[in-house]
């Protein structure tokens, strides 16, 4: 069987271009060397220094892949090349239809909280504070409960921040038929809609509350969602207007709160789950994330944000620990290319895929 220093010396063999080969530029990151039962599974990522360069290594990639794939026992490769930089933006989209503005004042509010049409549960995904992660991990939850037969719609709710369109991997205008209702887009099995989508990407929203409020409620209840198990709502970070509309508006099954697990991300946390309870709305769990680093080289682990403050947390509130995810390269690259690490293979697909089970068997998705 294969083995990682055959596919080191395959990868080595590579030439680059410009000369030299590919394991010796320093190019391979996040290798990944699995055996399995239906034989060796190998990922990598070739990591180019800016968007120019990775075009150029195209080739180099496939050449890569070829040559790992033809080793004995293995079963499958995936390689990503991906940049510093990241993909080159895509142009500013089109107008919607004449007459669908988005960003307008709300409708008047309704008695109480509705259903929102063929939506059977809402579950928001939330956080105290912002970089813990949440959107990373809304992507590939939405990726993770498709991988299982649900039927998943993804509302990027961060309005002032919107990242659904790269980490799902979908730059393309909604449509918009009549003017006022919005076709969502699709990918990994999931339908998903962003203010991103609307607006010029390279543009601020530079909107006060009401308008905020108005874009939600016009995106939660004018697309056309069809029939969904579940819509997963990435909210932005902290307790404010975008929280409250969708709480006092919509019927949320109940939240996800995703924090690290070092102290100063839990004080945020804490205020987050206070909010819920304010707005009657129950927190389902509490979601671990960047919980600790496996080394690629070694296997050693390793706990950058602290171990285990999420877990406790849960226990002394007494809400679910719903698991433990790992910060891990892969899942950025599979961010920024567009490609949710869920969507794939290995550890943080399983951590992923166990998370989605919890959910699932706990008849909350």
């Amino acid at each position: 069987m294969t083995d990682r220093t055959a596919v080191e010396n395959a990868l080595a063999g590579i030439p680059l271009p410009g000369g030299g080969s590919l394991a010796g530029a320093d190019l391979v990151r996040a290798l990944r060397v699995e055996p399995g039962e239906a034989g060796t599974r190998v990922s990598f990522v070739i990591e180019a220094p800016d968007a120019r360069a990775a075009q150029a290594l195209a080739p180099v990639r496939d050449a890569a892949e070829r040559a790992v794939a033809a080793l004995p026992g293995v079963a499958g490769v995936s390689a990503v090349l991906t940049a510093h930089g990241g993909p080159s933006k895509a142009p500013p989209p089109p107008d919607l239809k004449p007459g669908l503005k988005i960003g307008r004042h709300p409708d008047p509010a309704p008695a109480g909280p509705q259903p929102v049409a063929g939506v059977d549960r809402i579950l928001a995904v939330a956080s105290g504070k912002g970089g813990v992660g949440k959107s990373t991990v809304a992507a590939n939850l939405a990726v993770a409960l498709a991988r299982k037969g649900r039927r998943v719609g993804l509302l990027d709710a961060d309005i002032y921040g919107p990242s659904q369109p790269r980490m799902m991997g979908v730059q393309k205008r909604p449509a918009s038929p009549d003017g006022k209702t919005i076709l969502p887009l699709e990918a990994h099995g999931v339908r998903f809609m962003s203010i991103g989508l609307m607006v010029d990407p390279d543009k601020a929203v530079v909107w006060r509350g009401p308008m905020l409020m108005g874009a939600l409620q016009q995106m939660l209840n004018q697309t056309e969602w069809g029939r969904l198990d579940v819509l997963i709502v990435d909210l932005p970070p902290g307790t404010g207007d975008v929280q409250l509309t969708l709480c006092q508006r919509a019927q949320v099954t109940g939240a996800l709160i995703v924090s690290t697990p070092q102290d100063v991300a839990l004080i945020d946390a804490r205020k987050a789950i206070d909010m819920f309870a304010t707005l009657k709305t129950p927190v389902l769990g509490l979601i671990e994330n960047m919980a600790h680093h496996t080394c690629e080289r070694c296997g050693h682990v390793t706990h950058p944000f602290g171990a285990g403050g999420v877990r406790h947390e849960a226990e002394r509130i007494g809400v679910p620990f719903l698991g433990e995810l790992p910060i891990d390269l892969a899942t950025r690259v599979g961010g920024d290319e567009g490609r949710p690490v869920a969507a794939d293979e290995g550890p943080v697909a399983e951590a992923f895929a166990t998370l989605a089970d919890r959910l699932v068997g706990g008849g909350m998705a």
